[in-house]
């Protein structure tokens, strides 16, 4: 009896595979020990904290010549020129590590070895996520909260802003969840297409092309269409105050983004059952 219970408690074990806690270890290894990955992020965020300090100099050296209005929607939301001065480059900068933190494991077939040992699959998929998630959400954080007290200072005489008033705070922090969940986004599609560079036109198209092209559509059906298209959506979270025009607020816009994502997730892990590596 006991000899042939032990094989089966040990079929059991290798069928359910490590837990989700070691895969996340597992993955937080392969991130850190990818010199790439880690160079790009420190570099994201250098380059993100002196692009904003050169348009923030550059809008404040060129006030008087610049259009009244765009100078009261400065004064209005000085936290969202601040943080969105910088946020185009954290954009296509974490949109294409998103996308290679799985495709590139297809392109090399370094994904066969972390199915092998996990059946189920959808688990790999899960800590690769969550990890990668976290690691943006940091980083994105730190590029956030070190841009804005870049920026005000140097906006701080035409623009006053402090990290206490109103929506500021909100701001801040949800421009690290913004990329956080584009880094989410971009994962999703790379799992899904399973091809580097396919991967990252497709992200980067969405986000550069079809984006502002869909807010070139006409009347309150173009608005609407713009406004829940998962990038326009998210950025409204890094705005201090809603505009007018605004279809979304803020939270609802980051929701927008954050169930574009989750359903792209679930196509992943749907595909990831039902398709080889």
């Amino acid at each position: 009896m006991t000899t042939a219970t032990a094989p089966a408690s040990g079929s059991r074990a290798e069928g359910r595979g490590p837990g989700l806690g070691n895969l996340m270890l597992s993955e937080w290894t392969k991130i850190r020990s990818v010199r790439s990955t880690v160079w790009s992020l420190a570099i994201l965020v250098v380059l993100t904290l002196v692009f904003t300090a050169l348009f923030m100099e550059m809008g404040i050296a060129n006030w008087d010549k610049t259009d009244a209005s765009q100078r009261a929607e400065m004064r209005l939301d000085p936290t969202g020129t601040i943080l969105g001065s910088g946020i185009l480059l954290s954009q296509l900068a974490v949109c294409v590590l998103g996308v290679m933190a799985i495709a590139s494991e297809y392109s090399t077939g370094m994904i066969r070895a972390s199915l092998l040992a996990v059946p189920r699959r959808v688990p790999v998929l899960a800590a690769k996520g969550t990890v990668f998630a976290l690691l943006v959400l940091a980083v994105g954080e730190v590029t956030a909260f070190g841009s804005f007290f870049i920026g005000a200072p140097i906006l701080h005489g035409k623009a006053p802003v402090a990290l206490g008033d109103p929506g500021v705070l909100r701001a801040v922090v949800g421009c690290g969840l913004y990329l956080a969940l584009l880094g989410l986004f971009a994962l999703a599609v790379g799992a899904i297409i399973r091809h580097t560079a396919a991967s990252i036109t497709v992200v980067i198209g969405f986000v550069l092309v079809i984006t502002p092209m869909a807010g070139l559509l006409p009347g309150s059906v173009g608005e609407h269409v713009h406004a829940w298209l998962p990038t326009q959506a998210g950025f409204m979270i890094t705005q201090q105050h809603s505009r007018a025009g605004d279809v979304l607020g803020p939270w609802q816009g980051l929701g927008v983004l954050a169930l574009w994502t989750a359903v792209l997730l679930a196509v992943a892990a749907v595909q990831l059952r039902r398709r080889d590596a």
